[in-house]
């Protein structure tokens, strides 16, 4: 049986990427990306929320967003999603992550309305 673990997102980086060195000497970096979602409602107002997620780049790809990737920044990027479990104060917690494998900067040049989708709730 086939299976598919993609995720495709776009959005704006919430924090400068943070790199470092394994023992092994292989480069990886972090960076959290914000993904806005918007709606209007019944009566018409739009609403908005936005989901987090963390990032996680490796070797080359990791090296391309800590010098070309900062905060702020409009980025479309595709990875794998991925679920770790951890045990923190005696309580099982679960961290989840994207595992980058494509990054792509936008030129941003004007208002956030050049890339917004709103959906109608009935």
């Amino acid at each position: 049986m086939a299976s598919l673990n993609r995720v495709q997102l776009i959005g704006r980086l919430g924090k400068e990427p943070e790199t470092k060195k394994t023992p092994n000497d292989r480069t990886v970096c972090t960076f959290s990306l914000a993904v806005d979602r918007r709606w209007k409602d019944k009566s018409g107002e739009v609403k908005k929320e936005t989901d987090w997620f963390n990032i996680e780049a490796w070797g080359k790809t990791a090296e391309f967003c800590e010098k070309y990737v900062h905060k702020g920044e409009l980025v479309y990027l595709e990875g794998q999603l991925r679920t770790q479990k951890y045990e923190s104060n005696g309580e099982n917690r679960t961290f989840t992550k994207i595992i980058l494998d494509q990054i792509q900067l936008f030129e941003w040049r004007g208002e956030e309305t050049d890339l917004d989708v709103v959906e109608e709730i009935e």
